[in-house]
């Protein structure tokens, strides 16, 4: 699967999300992907990603105002955001290695 290229004005927007699994979520994309984007990987990785390890924290995601990234906001108030390009990019990559594992 070849990514089409994007200028900076050309933005990748999400559309729309649902979780589908803990710490998985679907996503739906204005150039017409739609996929499941697991985010445990990064999760995993601690740091600021740590917060979203509980379920209630997780279940508060959001599509940002103008869909070019997801979103949440920590008890301190501060967002930990995921680019819409980004997601894309693993959803289309992960959608890859199923595909292959499967075939």
């Amino acid at each position: 699967m070849r990514e089409r290229d994007r200028s900076q004005t050309d933005r990748l927007i999400c559309i729309a999300q649902a979780k589908v699994g803990e710490n998985v979520l679907e996503v739906a994309f204005d150039d017409g992907f739609e996929g499941v984007v697991d985010l445990r990987p990064l999760i995993a990785k601690g740091k600021v990603f740590a917060w979203l390890e509980t379920p209630a924290h997780f279940n508060a995601v959001r599509v940002d105002e103008f869909g070019h990234s997801l979103s949440w906001v920590d008890d301190q108030g501060q967002t930990i955001d995921l680019s819409a390009d980004s997601l894309r990019r693993d959803g289309g990559r992960q959608a890859e290695v199923h595909r292959l594992l499967a075939g």
